[in-house]
């Protein structure tokens, strides 16, 4: 159960991450900056402590596709970013695949 809480915490800091990545400015802004470097570290983290107990190839593929369609919202909310039908498609699609992965895949079985 522990695997879930730090693979869902690293995909929440990596998304605050790539937030402030975005308002960091290309690093000319310190507070945006510290928290986008601490946001990947604490990730990386948390990731690195899900793959004890999860295959890397499902726990990377759930965090970069989660991660990809949070900040992907996020970037719409907060900076505007258009998502047309393709993009709110595609990334319907990343979910579905996450889901299938977590519930008819057996390459997460030990």
């Amino acid at each position: 159960m522990n695997q879930w809480v730090f693979l869902t915490s690293a995909i929440v800091a990596e998304v605050i991450a790539t937030s402030a990545l975005k308002a960091s400015d290309g690093f000319t802004k310190l507070v945006p900056s510290l928290i986008t470097v601490s946001g990947y570290l604490i990730a990386f983290y948390l990731l690195s402590l899900t793959l004890r107990t999860l295959p890397v190839g499902i726990a990377y593929a759930i965090w970069s596709g989660l991660g990809t369609v949070l900040i992907a919202v996020v970037a719409w909310i907060v900076y505007g970013q258009k998502l047309d039908w393709a993009a709110v498609i595609g990334m319907g699609l990343i979910v579905a695949g996450v889901i299938v992965l977590n519930v008819f895949s057996k390459s997460g079985s030990h």
